[in-house]
């Protein structure tokens, strides 16, 4: 039956001529195959028509009339286009191109939710943190303000006040010395530069002076010996200079470093003190009590970072007093060593005293650059 159905289709077809007319088909003729086509064609047999019927890659589109040539077929294989496969069951539904439909929209809509949520979490982290040293701000200034006006209390470590302020003391003492010697290299260096072009000088009048040979001659070798054992000191104070340098701007600083991180948590846990007494001090409802119960966890935070740092204070307070002691017992004796050699004319024992204390002399020009750095 669906071959016959097929075959009474095909006569169906209508012509299209040249200008687009269709042709002329008798008015009976038409009604008769339209009316036995519509009574043979139930539900069941469309459906069989629609699966056992030609395939729609290999079928052909025909722009003449009824058995024309072959030059107006065109093979819909050769119909480029989205891959689209056939499916009964697909009539009446949206057909979306390939690479769009419901699983990438989703996958879409899940990643712009994920980095919706990064973002927020995020967000709120930083408002948190902003939150918190706010909250920490507000105390600590509270505190200090209270403090300097008399109304507030301060924790206080007499002992440990006190070798703070020996400490801050003593650098102020040591930047004096470093200060002073810094400007004694400095005219003593002006000083042995000058003595080489003094010595120059006379080397020179003695070789054009006949008369005044001998007297410039040994004006010269006394100037160049000067400088030379002038510049043996200026090694020697050096590193002086160097020694004092390291320990008043390194390891005193160092230790003064850690005074302040220790005065900042001292101050933090005097705040967090005077908060958690004036909870204590207040009714004891249900809310009150979870804020008591909080001030108290942050008050032990800082009374741990407190003593913690007043520990490590205590600590270095005392490795900085043992190194100072060492190194200007050492710098001590060898800026007096070296002076008293200098000026006594003793050149052995200021070579000596530099071998002593392994001060090693940079080579006369060492710290001019050369003449390939100039360029």
């Amino acid at each position: 039956m669906t071959d016959s159905i097929m075959s009474k289709a095909a006569t169906m077809e209508i012509p299209i001529n040249s200008n687009g007319d269709t042709g002329t088909l008798t008015e009976d003729d038409s009604l008769e195959q339209a009316a036995q086509i519509q009574w043979r064609l139930d539900e069941k047999d469309l459906q069989q028509v629609m699966v056992s019927g030609p395939n729609l890659n290999e079928t052909s589109i025909v722009s003449g009339g009824y058995g024309g040539t072959a030059e107006g077929i065109i093979p819909t294989s050769s119909i480029k286009g989205p891959g689209i496969r056939y499916n009964p069951t697909m009539l009446g539904r949206r057909i979306l191109p390939l690479g769009q439909g419901p699983n990438m929209h989703q996958s879409h809509s899940s990643s712009a939710v994920t980095a919706e949520e990064a973002t927020r979490g995020v967000a709120v982290e930083k408002f948190d943190i902003v939150k918190k040293w706010g909250i920490n701000t507000y105390k600590c200034t509270k505190q200090m303000i209270s403090e300097r006006f008399g109304r507030g209390s301060r924790t206080v470590d007499l002992e440990l006040e006190a070798q703070i302020d020996v400490l801050r003391d003593t650098k102020r003492k040591y930047e004096n010395i470093l200060r002073l010697a810094r400007a004694l290299t400095n005219h003593f260096y002006s000083m042995v530069q000058t003595q080489r072009a003094l010595g120059d000088t006379f080397s020179d009048l003695s070789q054009k002076s006949p008369e005044l040979q001998d007297e410039f001659g040994y004006n010269a070798e006394t100037q160049k010996l000067l400088c030379k054992n002038g510049e043996t000191l200026l090694g020697a104070i050096n590193f002086f200079v160097s020694s004092i340098n390291t320990l008043v701007n390194k390891t005193m600083e160092d230790t003064l470093m850690t005074v302040k991180m220790y005065e900042n948590a001292r101050l933090e846990f005097d705040a967090y003190r005077a908060d958690l007494e004036e909870l204590n001090m207040g009714p004891r409802d249900a809310v009150t009590l979870s804020r008591i119960e909080a001030a108290q966890q942050q008050f032990q935070i800082h009374k741990d970072k407190y003593e913690r740092l007043r520990s490590d204070v205590t600590i270095k307070l005392k490795f900085l007093e043992e190194n100072k002691v060492k190194v200007m017992h050492k710098q001590l004796l060898l800026f007096h060593n070296a002076i008293s050699a200098y000026f006594a004319g003793n050149q052995q024992q200021l070579e000596q005293t530099l071998k002593q204390f392994n001060v090693k002399l940079k080579p006369p020009g060492a710290d001019k650059p050369s003449w390939l750095e100039e360029q």
